[in-house]
């Protein structure tokens, strides 16, 4: 059983959605020993958010698994170039495709550029997202509101929107949820009510899509130790993140790709409009 840190040092960002090259210490993306077995192969995946965090591990993992990788990001150049390099690494292909997610014009590019450049599309992962804790209600702009539903699951109605003209039966749809909207969280409202939507679009286009034999499924994250983490929390609660969950820690990237392989994989074939739990053990009701 891997070793993860139970404590973390008291740091900050100054950016979202944060830099993963700056955090300490570093997020764990990657079992060294997993050895994939082509359970993507000849597959193409678009994974937004795919730079850092959960979508690097999710790139690796599927590039170990034979799948060419679409990663769309926004500036974190240099997370993206390394998560590229470690993507090439696996002998598969890596397009990295920087932009709003927020906006539909550049979610339409980014498929038709995927399709063009990998030929074809087989998986989605809509995973991009951002948050800004508020004390109150009270404080949360219309500005923020909006940049927080464009971000979080605009990004995913148009993603799927544009992507559905090129998937085929047997492909896969995998939207990254959160343990929020289960159990609530009064300092993360409107990132909550996103949460909220995307449950519901989950549900609602897996039964929308089953006749064209697509699958749509969640996975939803509780504390984990992503570059949104420093970005989003003053020092003092990054230095107590996670250690309230019965297992007393942060998760890491990596202990999500196991979900996300299953549900890109034929091994899910009998699943649709689900959400994998990954937490820590809090329980949840859905």
């Amino acid at each position: 059983m891997a070793n993860y840190p139970k404590e973390l040092p008291a740091q900050t960002q100054s950016r979202q959605p944060g830099i993963e090259s700056e955090m300490n210490p570093s997020p764990v993306y990657e079992y060294e020993d997993y050895k994939g077995a082509d359970k993507l192969k000849g597959k193409v995946a678009l994974i937004t958010g795919g730079d850092s965090g959960i979508g690097r591990a999710v790139s690796v993992a599927y590039a170990k698994e034979d799948a060419d990788i679409a990663i769309v990001y926004k500036d974190e150049h240099e997370d993206a170039e390394e998560t590229k390099k470690r993507v090439e690494q696996e002998g598969v292909k890596c397009l990295l495709i920087t932009g709003d997610v927020g906006e539909e014009e550049f979610c339409n590019e980014a498929v038709e550029k995927t399709v063009k450049e990998l030929g074809g599309l087989d998986i989605l992962v809509n995973n991009a997202g951002e948050q800004h804790p508020k004390e109150s209600i009270k404080e949360i702009t219309s500005e923020q509101l909006h940049r927080t539903f464009k971000t979080n699951f605009y990004s995913q109605f148009y993603l799927t929107k544009k992507a559905i003209d090129y998937l085929k039966p047997g492909s896969a749809i995998i939207n990254t949820t959160s343990i929020n909207p289960y159990v609530g969280n009064p300092t993360l409202i409107d990132y909550t009510a996103t949460k909220g939507a995307i449950n519901a679009f989950t549900r609602t286009m897996a039964q929308a899509l089953v006749k064209d034999g697509i699958r749509v499924n969640a996975v939803a994250p509780g504390p984990i130790w992503t570059p949104l983490i420093p970005a989003t929390f003053p020092e003092e609660t990054v230095a107590q993140f996670g250690q309230d969950t019965p297992m007393g820690r942060p998760g890491q990237p990596v202990e999500h790709v196991g979900c996300y392989v299953l549900l890109a994989s034929d091994e899910s074939s009998y699943m649709t409009g689900q959400t994998l739990h990954v937490n820590g053990g809090n329980f949840v009701t859905t």
